[in-house]
């Protein structure tokens, strides 16, 4: 009975080590298909990576282009400012003086005055941009809309 009872666990733990198996050769494809899904994780990091680098590099030269022409406009505002407050003065000084008034005709003082109207009225205004810049693209060329973390130019 003893060896009979045997023989019929003998049966199943066939079939279960048959099971154990499959269950091993089942998980080891699994883990191979893990692995190429790891593979291909990496590489396409690896490439995302690249490209990022490459668009950091393109951004820092573009904040860097944005900054310089930023300066340029600067410097040609305030020379801009400069030459209409020196044609503010001289025209100040003609309309002033009796001589003045004598030697230009009446064309010429109207047309001095027009120009006075439109572009030297407000030369003399603190602060005041000039309307020959365009600045439609204001929000463009705006460092301070540009917000980055120095310290990373260094990386």
């Amino acid at each position: 009975e003893r060896t009979l009872q045997q023989l019929e666990l003998g049966g199943s733990v066939e079939e279960d080590y048959i099971q154990i198996a499959q269950c091993f050769e089942a998980t080891l494809q699994r883990c191979c298909r893990l692995e190429q899904d790891g593979r291909r994780a990496r590489e396409q990091l690896a490439r995302v990576e690249a490209e990022r680098a490459a668009l950091e590099v393109k951004l820092k030269h573009a904040r860097n282009q944005v900054e310089v022409e930023m300066k340029k406009r600067h410097r040609a505002e305030t020379e801009l400012e400069k030459q209409e407050r020196k044609l503010q003065l001289v025209f100040e000084s003609l309309m002033r003086e009796p001589w003045g008034s004598g030697l230009l005709s009446g064309e010429q003082c109207s047309v001095l005055s027009a120009l006075a109207g439109r572009r030297l009225g407000a030369a003399l205004v603190p602060g005041r941009r000039s309307s020959a810049v365009d600045e439609s693209c204001q929000s463009l060329l705006s460092h301070s809309d540009i917000s980055y973390d120095r310290t990373e130019d260094d990386v």
